[in-house]
């Protein structure tokens, strides 16, 4: 390795990163054509910038210093510069000391581009450059008055010893992750894409290219709303053919605009915005919408584009919204700003929006509107070639303005990541998400991937602390209780209405959705005025035996339905009880006017009844809000990892047999999947592979009697009823038979002798590729009746002690393991740690795409394997681990 290519190094260094700022570099190793790039970048430092870096003048870089920095092994020498464009803005760099574990680690930052986190950046990717390289160590020699580098490394999160002599800092630290430094990175990460995208929501000015003077035209709409929208900041239509639009003043093209962009939306045809996208980069602009269709959406020649256009855009500091996007809207006051193609700017709200279809988003925004649902902020994303549902979860987590998040998804940009980031918003702010094809699975998973039944789909989205729903009218019902009431404190709920039928019908749907009726259903009957009404509501919300109220409501002959519900809205305003109310009023959808608590601007706000067409709708979307709540309220546990495990030693087999595959999947032999198990402290149950009757005899008697005898052969193994395995054998005659049987029944010398386990249940526990949630544990009971039931509990990486605990005892099978009819129960504690460690491995090895521990004898002595399968190939392209990047921009994705 040390010998390596100047120029041949790992593809996967390379990264798009987001700075403190919002803004982009490009982040790859140097090689030596980066020389005159070097020279540029080290005559544009300050004198004091290079005297920090090299502890004096150096004006210049002499030809034979150039030479090494410019050309480096990629192993034991490895530097990384930050371009911006085709400038060098940063560099950072390691060099082996002696051959050994430890490294010297310096980088260096451009003037004009020091704050922006460059600093912490370079550490992150060099030190994942060289833990990968076999280094465990960095030392740095800071002079001490160089105060920005020394927060560099101090704020890092690792353990930083210290020592100066003369002036000079010397430090030392482990470049092993720890739970700080991953912490740490966490916090940047989100206040990089967070920044990124209030830079989206908040512009000061707005160019639109390719204003149309034609009212039927997209620019022509898209700059037309944004007058109409009364845009707070400055709008500027660029039409190189006419000298205004709708009266403004156009420019020819965005350069000759005399003052700063920052969001420029693009409307013209596919084929020139390659040419918008070169003048908006030389202008400066800090984030492209991009309206126009005719990408990736209209095949391989627009995929093609649309990536080499993305690729462009984040090399030189810009994000990029789209294309075939809908547009973006910030409706806060001081903002106003309606980039897209919906006619009005909806009514202000506190929640926040986020879809990819860019035909829907009309009738998103329209529907939220009818409904009474005022929205925050809204971005549709389109092909979503770049800014995606993850980024905005990240602004939303901080974003003052925003209480509720909703996602129309269909599909994931990374999956591992969207679930990480929604356990995390989940916490404080409610996600609803419509996922459309659930069941489309990525060519690349195919092979590892297996179907999930419906009821795990929506464990592993509770899991995560989202709310799914199947469509946008289940998205809307439950958007409005979370919108508009408290959440209640548990599942009692209170039904009082004035019909009993349509009580009855409440009162099933409670039931069928695990909600518990706190009294049978109140009726006042057809012909109670309003204050009879209202006093029974009154009674069932002060009541202690409720957590939450159905009001359901048939409108009667005599007196107008509307003094009901505003009889309804005094009682609560009255009462301000911290409990949820959904009602069936005048079969209305949405918030009547007479349940509605309104803003200054007319919009419903906190303290608004929804009101549903049926009382199925009120009472699913209630339920929803229940099983959120119960689980906002449930313990978060702790990520635990294991004692005894050895992720060096693993990542250095994985690659062993990655290299020997050429990297191609590869099903290991049994003899390399207990070598990558060791490593986490999974042991199998011990084995030998003979392949004569006399060496099958010898293996016993090393192994110890009682010893198993099971076929080779893939088709019989775990197989009793095809003779593929011989149990509990205690004497070399009996060994001597059950070898012959296996051979002639399997047509193969090779046989496995193996010691018998404790008798015990089988489980199996399971990783696996899921399209929605990336790695997934599993867990079940072994057998036919368990498989074809598929009672299996799935959990997503990574697991806390809480989702350990709970996966095991989630199957119906489960009370089997807890001492169903007085039978000794399992060693729980040994199953949920092995759980943990099979979750731990998933984390460190990405390239393990399935594994299955198979059977696993659950005792009360312990858990114990007796045979695993597993999987290596090439990891997915979208992990969430390492140092901080963007998505890739990959065609495979």
């Amino acid at each position: 390795m040390a010998g390596r290519d100047p120029f041949d190094y790992p593809r996967d260094w390379e990264a798009d990163v987001v700075l403190s700022d919002g803004g982009t570099v490009h982040l790859r190793p140097i090689v030596p054509t980066d020389a005159d790039g070097l020279v540029s970048f080290h005559a544009k430092l300050s004198e004091r910038t290079r005297y920090f870096r090299y502890f004096g003048a150096y004006p210049r870089i002499p030809e034979k210093d150039l030479k090494r920095f410019s050309t480096v092994d990629h192993h034991d020498r490895v530097a990384f510069a930050a371009f911006l464009g085709d400038d060098i803005v940063a560099v950072g760099r390691y060099e082996r000391l002696d051959h050994g574990p430890s490294a010297e680690v310096a980088f260096v930052v451009s003037d004009n581009h020091q704050g922006r986190g460059l600093g912490s950046i370079l550490l992150e990717h060099l030190a994942a450059a060289a833990s990968e390289c076999g280094l465990r160590r960095f030392v740095a020699e800071v002079l001490a008055e160089n105060s920005a580098m020394v927060r560099v490394f101090r704020d890092a999160g690792y353990q930083v010893s210290r020592e100066i002599e003369e002036g000079v800092l010397h430090l030392e630290f482990d470049i092993d992750p720890t739970e700080e430094s991953l912490a740490v990175a966490r916090s940047r990460e989100q206040a990089a894409e967070a920044r990124s995208v209030h830079n989206l929501l908040h512009p000061t000015s707005v160019a639109v290219i390719g204003a149309s003077t034609e009212p039927g035209k997209v620019g022509h709409v898209a700059f037309a709303n944004l007058l109409v929208a009364a845009f707070t900041g400055t709008v500027y239509p660029v039409n190189a053919e006419h000298r205004s639009v709708r009266g403004v003043r156009a420019y020819p093209s965005v350069l000759d605009i005399p003052d700063p962009v920052d969001l420029a939306v693009v409307a013209v045809p596919a084929e020139s915005v390659e040419s918008v996208l070169d003048a908006c980069l030389a202008k400066g602009v800090k984030t492209l919408l991009i309206l126009s269709s005719g990408f990736a959406e209209a095949g391989p020649h627009g995929l093609h584009a649309e990536l080499r256009l993305v690729g462009e855009a984040r090399a030189h500091g810009m994000r990029v919204v789209g294309p075939n996007a809908l547009g973006v809207l910030n409706t806060a006051p001081g903002i106003r700003l309606n980039a897209t193609l919906a006619p009005r700017l909806p009514g202000r709200g506190r929640t926040g929006f986020f879809c990819q279809s860019g035909a829907l988003g009309t009738a998103i925004l329209a529907d939220a509107e009818a409904r009474g649902l005022g929205l925050s902020t809204f971005v549709s994303a389109g092909n979503r070639a770049d800014v995606s549902g993850n980024d905005l979860l990240q602004y939303w987590e901080t974003d003052p303005d925003t209480d509720l998040v909703l996602l129309y998804l269909e599909s994931f940009g990374n999956p591992r990541k969207f679930a990480r980031l929604a356990r995390r918003l989940a916490r404080t702010k409610p996600i609803v998400a419509v996922k459309s094809g659930r069941h489309a699975v990525r060519p690349q998973l195919a092979a590892t991937s297996t179907e999930i039944d419906e009821a795990s789909v929506q464990t592993l989205f509770e899991q995560a602390g989202v709310v799914r729903v199947e469509s946008l009218a289940q998205l809307f019902d439950t958007a409005l209780v979370f919108a508009h009431q408290p959440l209640p404190a548990g599942p009692r709920v209170g039904i009082v209405g004035n019909s009993s039928a349509i009580g009855l019908l409440a009162a099933d749907t409670a039931r069928m959705q695990g909600l518990r009726l706190a009294t049978d259903p109140v009726d006042v009957g057809p012909q109670a005025p309003p204050e009879e009404f209202a006093k029974a509501v009154r009674e069932a919300l002060i009541s202690p035996e409720t957590d939450a109220l159905v009001v359901v409501f048939a409108p009667p002959i005599a007196i107008p339905g509307t003094a009901y519900a505003r009889a309804l809205r005094e009682t609560v305003v009255e009462l301000a009880q911290r409990k949820p109310i959904v009602s069936t009023f005048l079969a209305a959808e949405g918030v009547p006017d007479e349940l509605a608590v309104l803003t200054e601007d007319g919009v419903p706000t906190r303290g608004s009844i929804p009101s549903y067409p049926s009382p199925e709708r009120a009472v699913n979307a209630l339920a929803r809000v229940v099983r959120y709540a119960a689980w906002r309220q449930r313990p978060q546990g702790t990520l635990v990892r294991p004692a005894g495990i050895h992720t060096e030693q693993a990542q250095g087999i994985v690659r062993e047999l990655l290299d020997a595959g050429s990297g191609k999947t590869t099903l290991l032999s049994d003899a390399e999947v207990v070598r990558l198990l060791d490593c986490y402290g999974i042991g199998v149950v011990p084995f030998r592979i003979v392949s004569t009757v006399d060496e099958a005899v010898a293996a016993a008697g090393e192994l110890g009697y009682p010893v198993t005898l099971k076929a080779v052969d893939e088709r019989l193994r775990g197989r009793p009823d095809l003779a593929g395995v011989r149990l509990d054998l205690a004497s070399e005659d009996s060994v001597r038979n059950a070898y012959e049987t296996l051979r002639e029944v399997s047509g193969d010398d090779e046989v496995y002798v193996q010691r018998m386990a404790p008798k015990g249940l089988s489980c199996v526990i399971g990783l696996q590729d899921d399209p929605s949630f990336g790695t997934l544990v599993s867990f079940g009971l072994s057998g036919l009746v368990s498989t074809l039931l598929g009672d299996r509990a799935y959990r997503a990486v990574p697991l806390t002690d809480v989702d350990a605990a709970t996966l095991l005892r989630e199957p119906r099978t489960a009370p089997l393991l807890t001492g169903y009819r007085g039978d000794e129960p399992a060693d729980l504690a040994a199953l949920q740690d092995m759980v943990l460690r099979v979750a731990a491995l998933a984390e460190d090895n990405p390239e393990v795409r399935s594994l299955v521990l198979d059977p696993i004898l659950a005792s009360p002595d312990g858990a114990f394997v007796a045979n695993a399968r597993l999987v290596l190939g090439a990891p997915p392209s979208r992990p969430d681990t390492g140092p901080r990047r963007l998505r890739a921009i990959n065609p495979q994705d």
